[in-house]
């Protein structure tokens, strides 16, 4: 009570923080009259008038009002647009490396400029992140109107570019891309073997459109480049025939967890029908050598009881493809992990792509937290302030509306039938269009949206306008069109769709649709003036009717996008209405305790067709949802939790290889590691403290024979009187150090410094990519350690730390046997490659390289190649002399010796 009294007075915390911004925005309006009265060039010429200040020590914040001022007349000039002073609040709270929610249609894209712009001039870059290609796209050339005018560059990231045209993207001042393809390029980035291939530049700030989409609903699902690994295509098959027969009784599902068990019935009836199957080895189900048929079986019940085509997933062009739940977009590319796409492939019959093992990883958590100053924006952040504050640091501000808010938010109706509920929704739709209100409806699956799509035409002879996933090329337009007098609009979630509802309709969108192609500028400017009239008229109508009409078809398990559906209507203080419809039925009632309240409705004498319509509805549904929230933000950071100790782990070795790359030469680096392992051979087999006779000088021999390919007296050594172990090590790393002089001397020191590296490199990745696949595995069964009263994260923990100690020890013997073992002749320059066709350009993920196979015009060792007989060779072919002596006389027939010919390094 006391708290709400202060609040009363003092403002809340919120209040005090705009009432703080606005000094500055007035700071900023009384500079306006000044820029107002310069000449284009003179604007201009400001950037390098800031940049000149920066250069002499003032900071960002110092040169902040100037530049904020430069930008809000150069959008007048270029875009026609000036920002109002809530969007200059907005452009004050990202600079300053905050979250800014501010209402759909309140000109987030805009606010975005100022910081920018600001943070640009420092000359390291400023990325733009939004959710899908199309708004990056969008927004940059929107946007860079802005820019280009002020004498910045900006690129943008979409999927179909090449290395060279990302390069050149990410050196301008400003680049715009998606949340996906800036992660990737930091992957790939850390899987390239030379600085000069990689795109990025050092990260310097980060402004994330649609924040709440990207940075908690998105971030559940990490980023992986894989790799292809067996294909087990027939397993899957084969298992995917038995699912269908297992009955309700053989696995237990649990909807609120999203999983699927089978029973210890379920276990027996699984185990018999695949010994009938001939896939099961001896033994039961859970026997370890039985683990690949137990994967194979859990992911097809998962596929089969869990994940519903048209919900899920879609298949389309005979490919199975994600649905985004929080979106409803089509995810292309993107592939379910552990099996689990591969059993989707199975149940709907299309082609099985083989399973991919993980080459590197990230989660967007991490990535964004390597942003030295990160910002986002949205309209729907405050619900999740909480957790934005703990795992990124950011604090959300609620910036106020332009002009007040007219829209009318109804109450929930509840029905007792799914059946019921869609019936009143119809007969709202229909309502709404004979008084040509246009009507926006938001479903929570392309099933449902195509359901009440069909109701509507057969019931009251109305064709609505779809948007969903399968829909997906005309969302701009669909969405920009939705506000015109007497449309119906359904769609699969408003998450991120990035364009406004404009009563009336869209301009732009118009003319883009309308304009014939070549149009001169009389016949375009005559086009401008009749749309310009026809969309005020259909404004007018459209208000006349009340404004956008929201309808909610169900609720949400978060509170989120429901807010974002809502927020489509009643911009820029338009009038509009929205109301939420929901059944017992639903998923989120159904799930979370509708039993009770059946049984409520049952007393009351609730009659089919009524519906309960009440605030405390509207208040238990909310704390449900908080419920789902909290519980999700529980699974959220408990995963971060296990992905930071990889991320430890992660940011050493590309620290590491970022190093080795930029070195000159790793001929120190790779000595130093031979002399690690041959130290650490010796004192296994000669401890420091144990007697001569006690020494194991044969196995040391050995070992040594195989790790460095030397035969050294170690036993004679060892019988010398007197001598410590400390003497044969030095003997031992001199003899090492002796045969790698010899092949620098061989092969000449420049053309072993470039094995070295490379070597270095490609054994680095692989080794660490192996190590993934661990700690992967590490993970899924790291849970069981709680029967026994440990933690599974510290017991994660520690492991794979004891984990990465053995794969760097790996590594270091790795590298000196390969080199110490290693033979090398240069390969006849392969013919020039034909010229690349033209069209589209394919992007592939990259595959690791390992082993000896990518060392550039290195040949392989000279054991791993086929001998040849001396008849089968052409001496105008060398491809086909395989392996020569180096002491034989070349093929070629010039009567030299093979090395002192084509041997010749």
């Amino acid at each position: 009570m006391f708290g709400a009294i202060a609040r009363r007075i003092f403002g809340t915390a919120n209040d005090r923080v705009v009432k703080g911004l606005m000094k500055t925005v007035e700071a900023i309006n009384a500079k306006e009259p000044e820029v107002e009265g310069l000449s284009d060039a003179d604007l201009v010429a400001r950037t390098d008038w800031l940049k000149g200040r920066l250069a002499k020590g003032e900071t960002l914040d110092d040169i902040l009002v100037d530049a904020f001022t430069t930008v809000r007349e150069a959008a007048k000039r270029a875009l026609g647009q000036r920002h109002y002073d809530v969007q200059l609040m907005g452009g004050l709270v990202l600079h300053q490396g905050r979250i800014s929610e501010m209402r759909t249609g309140e000109g987030k894209t805009l606010v975005a400029t100022l910081p920018v712009y600001l943070n640009a001039l420092s000359g390291k870059g400023v990325h733009v992140v939004t959710v899908n290609d199309y708004l990056a796209s969008r927004d940059a050339e929107w946007m860079a109107q802005v820019y280009r005018f002020l004498g910045l560059t900006v690129g943008v990231i979409v999927h179909d570019l090449d290395d060279a045209e990302r390069r050149k993207a990410y050196a301008c001042d400003v680049t715009y891309g998606t949340n996906n393809e800036l992660g990737f390029d930091y992957l790939r980035d850390n899987m390239k073997y030379r600085l000069e291939d990689m795109v990025q530049r050092p990260f310097n700030f980060a402004i994330v459109d649609e924040v709440d989409s990207i940075l908690i609903d998105e971030a559940r699902t990490p980023l992986i480049i894989s790799g292809p690994a067996e294909d087990g295509s027939a397993m899957y098959r084969a298992v995917d025939m038995l699912i269908p027969k297992l009955v309700e009784s053989d696995y237990e599902k649990d909807e609120k967890a999203r999983s699927v068990t089978f029973t210890e019935e379920g276990s027996e009836h699984v185990e018999e029908l695949l010994r009938e199957a001939g896939l099961l080895e001896e033994g039961n189900l859970y026997d370890s050598r039985n683990v690949t048929a137990l994967h194979h079986a859990t992911q097809g019940l998962r596929a089969h009881k869990l994940f519903d085509r048209d919900v899920h997933y879609m298949v389309r062009a005979g490919k199975v493809v994600i649905i985004d739940e929080f979106t409803g977009r089509a995810m292309d590319g993107r592939r379910f992990s552990e099996g689990l796409h591969q059993a989707l492939e199975a149940k709907e019959g299309v082609e099985i792509k083989p399973e991919n093992q993980t080459l590197a990883s990230i989660t967007f958590q991490n990535f964004f937290r390597m942003y030295p100053k990160l910002a986002g924006m949205t309209g729907t952040a405050l619900t999740e302030a909480g957790e934005f504050a703990e795992i990124y640091g950011l604090e959300v501000v609620d910036i106020p509306t332009n002009r007040n808010l007219a829209r009318k938010d109804y109450d929930d109706e509840v029905y007792r039938s799914a059946k019921e509920k869609y019936d009143a929704i119809v007969e709202l739709i229909a309502e709404c269009q004979a008084r040509k209100q246009p009507v926006l409806v938001g479903t929570t699956s392309i099933e449902k949206s195509e359901y009440l799509a069909e109701l509507l035409r057969k019931a009251k002879k109305i064709e609505p306008q779809v948007l969903n996933a399968r829909y997906h090329e005309q969302e701009a337009f669909i969405v920009s069109q939705a506000g015109v007098p007497g449309a119906v609009t359904i769609a699969t979630n408003m998450a991120g769709r990035g364009t406004d509802i404009q009563l009336g309709g869209n301009l732009d969108m118009r003319l883009l649709h309308e304009l014939p192609e070549g149009a001169s500028e009389e016949e375009r400017a005559a086009k401008i003036e009749d749309l310009t009239k026809d969309i005020a008229a259909k404004k007018a109508q459209a208000l006349e009717a009340g404004g956008l009409y929201v309808i909610g078809t169900e609720r949400h398990e978060s509170r989120r996008i429901d807010n974002q559906l809502r927020g489509r209507s009643g911009r820029q203080g338009d009038p509009g209405a929205s109301k939420f419809f929901l059944s017992l039925e639903d998923d989120l009632m159904r799930i979370f305790g509708s039993d009770r309240m059946e049984g409520m409705l049952r007393k009351l004498g609730l009659e089919e067709g009524e519906a309960i319509v009440h605030p405390w509805i509207n208040k238990a549904l909310e704390k449900a949802q908080q419920k789902v929230e909290a519980r999700n933000f529980d699974i959220r950071k408990n995963l971060l939790k296990f992905d930071d100790v990889m991320n430890d782990q992660r940011k050493v070795v590309y620290e590491q290889r970022r190093e080795l790359m930029d070195a000159k030469d790793v001929q120190e680096t790779v000595a130093d590691m031979r002399h690690e392992i041959v130290e650490n051979k010796v004192t296994a087999h000669m401890p420091p403290k144990a007697m001569p006779e006690e020494w194991d000088a044969k196995g040391l021999h050995d070992e040594l024979g195989r790790l460095l390919g030397l035969d050294l007296p170690i036993v004679d050594w060892a019988e010398e009187e007197g001598i410590a172990n400390e003497e044969i090590l030095e003997r031992v790393i001199k003899a090492s150090d002796e045969k790698m002089a010899a092949k620098a001397a061989e092969y000449g020191p420049e053309v072993l410094r470039m094995v070295e590296k490379s070597l270095l490199l490609q054994i680095l990745d692989s080794m660490w990519k192996e190590h993934l696949l661990h700690l992967e595995q590490l993970r899924q069964s790291i849970g069981l350690r709680s029967y026994a009263q440990r933690d599974p994260l510290n017991e994660y923990k520690s492991e794979s730390f004891e984990m990465f100690q053995t794969m760097l020890s790996d590594l270091r013997e790795r590298v000196t046997g390969v080199l110490c073992n290693i033979q090398l002749r240069m390969e006849e320059p392969p013919p020039p490659p034909p010229p690349e066709p033209q069209g589209q350009l394919v992007h592939e993920e990259p595959e690791a390289q390992v082993g000896g196979g990518g060392v550039p015009g290195v040949a392989a060792p000279m054991s791993a190649r086929a001998n040849t007989s001396p008849e089968d060779r052409d001496p105008n072919r060398p491809e086909t002399w395989g392996k020569v002596s180096r002491n034989e006389a070349c093929p070629c027939g010039s009567g030299k010796k093979y090395k002192h010919c084509h041997g010749l390094i």
